[in-house]
């Protein structure tokens, strides 16, 4: 049976209930939201255990990361011991203007130099300010939530 109006009933009922009931938005720049802890929001860096293998800018299908490195000569450990080289990082940027934030940076890197923050607040107002700097990229390290625990 058909009742017109019915629809419209309906319609408004919903309306009604949903007028009383607390929003679910979040106010943004006023409230900030709570992401959780895995997200994706910047990479990081540690520059400590990058050894400038290059990985992460070779697999990045963006080509947005840009690296520059030196080698050093060391000492050797042992007396009549072989000189070592040991690469060190002179430069490490990455442009979040053409990042999309796919991960296979961080997957590939095999040192663990490179680690999702949950931080999503580095909007700018220039283009040239979305390329980040290693320095930068070290501030975010404090942000990286630890891993969780391995299972027994």
């Amino acid at each position: 049976m058909n009742v017109p109006g019915l629809g419209l009933v309906k319609g408004m009922g919903v309306t009604l209930v949903q007028l009383f009931k607390k929003p679910i938005t979040v106010q943004y720049p006023k409230v900030k939201e709570t992401p959780v802890p895995r997200a994706r929001g910047v990479i990081a860096l540690d520059q400590e255990a990058c050894t400038v293998c290059m990985l992460c800018a070779r697999n990045c299908p963006d080509w947005c990361i840009y690296i520059e490195g030196h080698k050093e000569e060391q000492e050797p450990s042992k007396p009549g011991g072989r000189v070592r080289v040991r690469s060190e990082l002179d430069r490490f940027d990455i442009d979040y203007a053409l990042c999309m934030y796919c991960g296979i940076c961080v997957e590939v890197c095999p040192f663990d130099a490179l680690f999702w923050s949950p931080e999503y607040e580095y909007a700018e107002h220039n283009m040239d300010g979305m390329l980040h700097d290693m320095d930068r990229l070290q501030d975010w390290l404090t942000t990286v939530p630890e891993p969780p625990a391995l299972e027994k």
